[in-house]
């Protein structure tokens, strides 16, 4: 019996899958096509209706397909390898799906980064935003930081070296030399997010003291930076919440190996991936236009007519 045909055929030594691997299918299932559906809507609503087309829009519609396409590849990818013992046969379907995982699990982080920039000039140098921030800048940003970065790092980090796969593909791979790539990819943009946005926290209630003579009330004046505070948090919040629990155990794992179980950083891996679903709902349907193109594309009406110049 040949070599492939022994590690293949340790597959049927295997437990059959339990009621909670097929649970846990189910749920990558439904979150997949939460994802999928989520996105799809934001980039439709960009695409379509000419309203839409501005810079902020097209970085949250570079956002949306990196988060479609960890829905539609990402994720099935994982499923299917949880279930496959055959090493030889999953070979290149798992150096595929760790390529495109790190690609576009960097590829969201730093889009989210680029999103918190062109924030920061809107409300902090609000004169000069439409120059600095034009279709041209934000070009750039897209191809050069949320995608040509992101390529050239997961290249580097899936074609490193053989790493020592047995029956059963990785959903991570953690070594000792993990905390540089963790640190670029997750610790440096999230940083600078947190600082951006608490410079902009900080400038939005400066602003709302400004304007105080004019509010009607005080009362005005602590509802607008309690909205103000909230949408901050959420944003902040949903990032960190999703991300930093996976990359903190993975960090801890490649500094001290094996005292975080596997398992768990697999289940937080999972909850870094549901970020590509909370995020439509944040920064897209969040906006009441966008809500309103939400409405449109869902009833069936740009089929019937052109609505694409609407005012939404």
């Amino acid at each position: 019996m040949s070599q492939e045909e022994s590690l293949c055929n340790k597959s049927a030594e295997l437990p059959e899958q339990t009621v909670t691997s097929y649970a846990l299918n189910i749920f990558a299932v439904i979150l997949s096509l939460l994802i999928i559906c989520g996105n799809l809507l934001v980039i439709i609503s960009v695409i379509y209706f000419k309203q839409l087309h501005t810079p902020t829009n097209y970085l949250i519609l570079s956002l949306a397909v990196t988060d479609l396409l960890v829905g539609a590849l990402v994720l099935p990818f994982s499923t299917i390898l949880s279930m496959t013992s055959c090493r030889y046969s999953s070979y290149l379907l798992c150096k595929t799906r760790g390529l495109l995982d790190i690609l576009l699990c960097v590829s969201s982080i730093l889009n989210l980064c680029c999103i918190s920039i062109d924030r920061y000039y809107a409300v902090c140098h609000p004169l000069t935003y439409t120059s600095k921030m034009n279709i041209r800048a934000t070009l750039i940003m897209i191809l050069v930081m949320s995608w040509t970065f992101p390529a050239l790092f997961s290249i580097s980090i899936s074609f490193r070296g053989e790493e020592n796969y047995t029956w059963r593909c990785k959903i991570f791979v953690a070594t000792k030399d993990s905390s540089p790539g963790t640190t670029l990819a997750f610790y440096i943009p999230a940083m600078t997010i947190l600082a951006i946005y608490l410079k902009i926290l900080m400038v939005a209630k400066q602003q709302a003291r400004r304007i105080q003579n004019t509010l009607k009330s005080r009362g005005a004046l602590f509802k607008m930076e309690k909205k103000a505070n909230i949408t901050l948090a959420v944003v902040l919040g949903v990032f960190l919440l999703c991300w930093t629990p996976y990359h903190l155990s993975v960090t801890l794992y490649s500094m001290v190996n094996f005292t975080v179980p596997v398992v768990v950083i697999e289940a937080f891996k999972w909850l870094g991936w549901s970020n590509s679903m909370l995020n439509p709902l944040v920064y897209a349907f969040f906006y009441r236009w966008f809500r309103h193109a939400v409405k449109i594309i869902i009833s069936g009406k740009i089929c019937q007519g052109d609505f694409s110049s609407i005012k939404l």
